[in-house]
């Protein structure tokens, strides 16, 4: 299966995997670009895997990760009788995608069901910025989609949003700075639901993480509030991560799904990071899927996460 996923020839790709691929041009051309070479020679060495897991540390990938991935991938090498180096490049390309992929797809509700997916992270890591690329990515999908600014903290955040609804041309519900967060996302489901008959609501909101106290109770409040009013309600929590930020956007993500219950990531500015390795470790630390990558710049930047596509752009074919 793995070797027909990675024979994908560039017309029968998505415009999300080459997007995805393209993408990680800036990381392939680093560190881990150097994977590709080790498994030039044409036999398998002991030397190959010193070289092999020295690379993938430098690479962000992390110690632990580094050796799960080695291990599974010279156990399969063993067990299947391999002895040319490209095809244990493919063995491991093959268990990178394992440790990424995942069966849970964004939780969108049936038909007539309003969805609503909350979205938290630290200010400055492109949480707004996702917001309006998803809100445009869904639209034109055929979705209805309303935006909730629901991070109230600061006066801007709630301007940056109105800012992205109106480039991905969907409504923005919105109280004045400091208001009740809860507030906020009863009307917000309201309006989706009564006058805007939206299918998705994506609400904005925990945009600071200097007091987990606070920060809970606020998510608490607002998981609260959706509960009552829609089914299930939040149906996803996604977290959005700066991919650069490498192995500091561990602790990050550790310290939200103990006070948000995340249960996804969005990972940003991957186009301009050398530290793309560090996604292996984020996804092995948290076993929370990856729903999306931002891309770039431009609105439609934005790219539902495919684990063959990011480890063909991570690494090479």
């Amino acid at each position: 299966m793995f070797s027909r996923l990675f024979g994908k020839k560039q017309e029968e790709k998505t415009q999300d995997e080459i997007r995805l691929e393209e993408s990680l041009k800036k990381t392939r051309s680093g560190i881990l670009g150097r994977i590709g070479t080790i498994f030039q020679e044409n036999e398998i060495t002991e030397e190959l895997w010193d070289e092999l897991e020295e690379t993938l540390i430098m690479g962000d990938v992390g110690m632990a990760t580094t050796q799960e991935l080695l291990s599974a991938t010279r156990a399969r090498v063993q067990r299947e009788n391999i002895k040319a180096a490209r095809d244990a490049y493919l063995v491991l390309k093959q268990e990178m995608v394992k440790l990424l992929e995942t069966d849970e797809p964004l939780h969108i509700e049936e038909p007539r069901i309003l969805t609503v997916v909350l979205v938290v992270g630290v200010n400055g890591s492109g949480k707004t910025t996702s917001i309006g690329k998803m809100a445009h990515y869904y639209r034109q999908r055929g979705l209805k989609v309303v935006l909730g600014a629901a991070d109230t903290f600061r006066a801007a955040a709630i301007d940056q949003l109105k800012i992205w609804g109106d480039r991905a041309g969907v409504d923005v519900i919105a109280h004045e700075p400091g208001a009740d967060p809860g507030a906020v996302i009863f009307d917000a489901i309201r309006a989706s639901q009564e006058s805007r008959k939206a299918d998705l609501l994506i609400v904005d909101t925990a945009g600071r993480l200097q007091t987990k106290f606070n920060l809970m109770k606020e998510l608490e409040k607002v998981r609260a509030v959706a509960g009552k009013q829609v089914h299930k309600a939040p149906h996803e929590t996604l977290l959005v991560l700066d991919a650069s930020t490498g192995q500091n956007a561990i602790s990050q993500a550790k310290a939200f799904k103990e006070t948000a219950g995340i249960t996804g990531l969005i990972l940003t500015k991957i186009d301009g990071t050398s530290k793309g390795g560090a996604i292996l470790n984020v996804k092995r630390e948290l076993g929370v899927p990856v729903r999306f990558v931002g891309t770039g710049e431009k609105l439609e930047d934005f790219a539902y996460f495919d684990p063959v596509a990011f480890v063909t752009g991570l690494v090479g074919e």
